[in-house]
């Protein structure tokens, strides 16, 4: 989805991506929606096939459809899926409401395995029956829960269009708020079996405080294969990764999702202050700022890799313009992939190969010969299309898809898939990383050293030498803020941790340090023999993030995220990385360990535990989740059995499905829990305690006067704790007092 741009001008419309969480109808009465200055252009371009312009108008007046998609990495999808399908769908086809029949949810026919649905439900029509407000609270509680992500259906396309696969590197070069980071992140997960992926996901946003949207996007997912950093993307830093024999590489994505700022005009359903906004000169001054993504974008992508270029515009200037002007310059390094194919049920329409351009003021432009040089600095060569014709066949544009509103009753949208067949001509002759950094530097050299072609002119009329890439970036940082000069391989203590520069805090940032822990770090001497890990536990990836006193929660994050966070301390703003997998429990030292175990990384750690294991049945799961400090005597015999033989103490409950029994769940549950003195207890945020009753066929509802289910006062005191740690990651450093109190809450259970 097109990302609003941060240096436009006051006033000027965006399609940022709010629209991501498409909500249930919209306000905005009073806005007329007409512009005749949209219509006349559009109408001129000829993007909407002859006949249709009117059913395309009458489209964007109306309101956008709500659209949810079930998070696909857990094999919990299916079950929700299930739910959603028996309990939900089934009441509402059959519902009337003042005399006029709902229309039930129906699946995106292209969308694979019924994961995404879409509604034209308003919030008005869902107060008026208690069905449509138990579909409204199951949604709400499983959004919050993870399991289900709110999302516009064409936000969706450009994570399915990447064809991401468990080992690959992905950049997400302007993600928040994150949805389709999410989608990127399930992708990576699609085999639950494999608890660390060697792939990872980079999410990157300039603005600070929607970096924090990634962070809440990306917790809800419990995965250590997500790091969020914080740089302009324009000239995100080149990164660099180490091989086994130890030798320094430069880090190539296989895949990069470039999502760009644009005008917007494609969410005028769901932005509707749009429609007056609207005006030409919008794109004319994004297309720039578009251009020097795409092409960070591209240098940055390895060879044979899929760079996704998507904008929520129709506009061609902030669409074709930006793809036929990468392809020139790419000369023939980058080709148009045909994804014809790959979404079957989509409807789209292919890239335009002419269009023109016009001012505000109305004056159009064909050609860059036909602008006056005193346009010359709004209006730039690459917003036309490519003069020569050989050429221009050569891109097959035409391969580009722009998904109209009137055709699937969705928002507009832009989206092109390039590979990377060969480096960038300017990047052929790559430069020799820093010196302190130069030790094998050579090794991922993309090419041997070629004859010096013509320099690209890029957008903004910044000329590139022959391998001057790292020297423009150098220039570039220094005018975003960011830190120079600094070695890419310098680190400390293994910290990663933000570099000592005062121009820093101008971005708002203040991150406590992640420090990895050492071999013979002895808070870990106490969880091995406790948890009884396994010899292939991978220790070295568990990290904390703070350099002195007692470490509050310990954080894991995969392999590959380790060696990139070490090998480029000095070059990332990281915000958030990784999954929390332990808690300090002071009270849990005098039953030999001062560390619980954490909801969060329960999936990502289990594997590895060897001890402390109850197998639970769905009846004793049922218990643990309803009643707050139940005996050990309520779980069935078996489990009771098990628990007896187990010291007090932190513990996992584990589900595992019966093919016997297909009335049960199908999916594996893993809960953390307490084994107290008497007593046992499941240590579950209560909307992911909600998500797993419903999914025992459970009834969870509260009515509108409030009666049904409340939460615990345990469950209120934990929220309330959560919270408070959310808001002081979001300060940079890690909340004391709730580890107090979540000591002295885990005592008073344990006997």
């Amino acid at each position: 989805m097109g990302k609003r741009s941060r240096q436009r001008q006051k006033n000027q419309p965006a399609g940022r991506d709010d629209r991501d969480n498409a909500g249930w109808g919209a306000g905005y009465a009073d806005i007329v929606k007409e512009n005749k200055l949209f219509e006349h252009y559009y109408t001129e371009q000829g993007l909407v096939p002859e006949g249709e312009f009117e059913q395309f108008m009458d489209a964007m007046r109306e309101p956008l459809p709500a659209t949810i998609r079930i998070t696909g990495y857990k094999s919990h999808a299916k079950e929700i899926l299930h739910c959603l399908k028996e309990k939900y769908f089934k009441d509402i086809q059959d519902l009337e409401i003042d005399g006029q029949k709902i229309e039930a949810p129906q699946p995106l026919s292209w969308y694979p395995d019924e994961q995404a649905w879409h509604t034209n439900m308003s919030r008005k029509i869902i107060r008026k029956s208690p069905l449509l407000e138990k579909f409204h609270q199951f949604l709400v509680s499983e959004t919050e829960s993870g399991n289900i992500s709110r999302q516009e259906a064409v936000s969706m396309i450009p994570p399915l269009l990447m064809k991401i696969e468990p080992h690959h590197k992905i950049l997400d070069m302007c993600a928040a708020p994150g949805s389709k980071t999410a989608q990127l992140i399930e992708m990576l997960h699609s085999d639950m079996e494999v608890p660390f992926p060697e792939g990872f996901v980079i999410a990157n946003d300039v603005d600070n405080k929607r970096c924090y949207l990634l962070v809440h996007q990306a917790k809800r997912l419990n995965s250590p294969c997500i790091m969020v950093v914080n740089h302009d993307a324009s000239c995100i830093p080149m990164l660099q990764i180490q091989d086994p024999d130890g030798k320094k590489d430069i880090l190539f994505y296989d895949r990069i999702l470039c999502d760009v700022p644009c005008s917007g005009d494609g969410t005028m359903r769901k932005n509707i202050d749009v429609w007056k906004k609207w005006t030409t000169s919008n794109s004319l001054h994004l297309h720039g700022l578009q251009m020097r993504i795409a092409v960070r974008g591209v240098e940055q992508l390895a060879v044979g890799g899929r760079m996704v270029y998507s904008t929520c515009s129709l506009n061609p200037i902030e669409d074709e313009a930006v793809i036929a002007a990468l392809l020139e310059k790419s000369d023939g390094a980058l080709e148009l992939v045909d994804c014809s194919a790959d979404l079957p049920g989509l409807k789209w329409m292919p890239g335009v190969t002419s269009w023109k351009l016009m001012t505000k003021e109305g004056k159009w432009y064909a050609d860059w010969s036909e602008v006056p040089s005193s346009r010359h600095t709004q209006i730039r060569p690459t917003m036309f299309p490519p003069t020569d014709a050989e050429r221009l066949a050569d891109m097959h544009l035409e391969r580009c898809m722009r998904i109209l509103p009137h055709h699937q009753n969705t928002g507009g949208f832009f989206v092109a898939v390039l590979m990377k067949k060969a480096p960038m001509p300017w990047n052929r002759r790559y430069p020799k990383l820093r010196k302190e950094a130069s030790s094998g530097s050579d090794a991922q050299t993309q090419s041997p050293p070629v004859a010096p072609a013509e320099a690209p002119s890029l957008p903004g009329g910044e000329d590139m030498e022959e391998g001057d890439a790292e020297s423009k970036v150098d220039g570039e940082e220094a005018r975003a803020g960011a830190p120079t000069g600094a070695s890419l391989g310098d680190k400390q203590d293994g910290a990663c941790g933000p570099p000592p520069s005062k121009k820093l805090k101008l971005f708002g940032y203040k991150e406590d340090p992640f420090v990895f822990l050492s071999d013979n770090d002895p808070v870990f001497t106490t969880i091995q023999s406790f948890y009884d890990l396994s010899p292939n536990f991978p220790k070295k990836n568990v990290l904390t993030r703070t350099h002195e006193g007692k470490k509050r929660h310990l954080y894991m994050v995969s392999k590959e995220l380790r060696n990139v966070m070490l090998n480029n301390s000095e070059r990332m703003k990281v915000i958030n990385t990784g999954v929390k997998v332990w808690s300090r429990n002071s009270d849990g030292e005098e039953f030999g360990c001062a560390f619980r175990l954490a909801q969060e990384g329960i999936y990502t750690l289990q594997p590895y535990i060897r001890s402390r294991i109850i197998t639970v049945s769905v009846e004793d799961v049922k218990v643990l989740l309803t009643q707050e400090n139940p005996f050990l005597s309520k779980l069935e015999d078996d489990a009771h059995a098990q628990a007896q033989k187990i010291l007090m103490g932190s513990i996992v409950l584990k589900y595992i499905p019966n093919s016997n029994k297909p009335a049960e769940p199908q999916c594996p549950i893993q809960l953390c829990g307490w084994r107290g003195k008497t007593s046992i207890r499941a240590f579950v945020p209560h909307n992911e305690r909600y998500h797993y009753l419903r999914m025992l066929g459970v009834e969870v509802f509260r009515d509108k006067q409030g009666v049904g289910p409340k939460p615990t006062d345990e469950e209120a005191k934990r929220k309330q704790e959560e919270e408070e740690e959310e808001l002081d990651l979001e300060n940079g450093s890690e909340n004391t007092s709730s580890e107090a109190k979540m000591a002295g809450d885990n005592k008073g259970t344990s006997g």
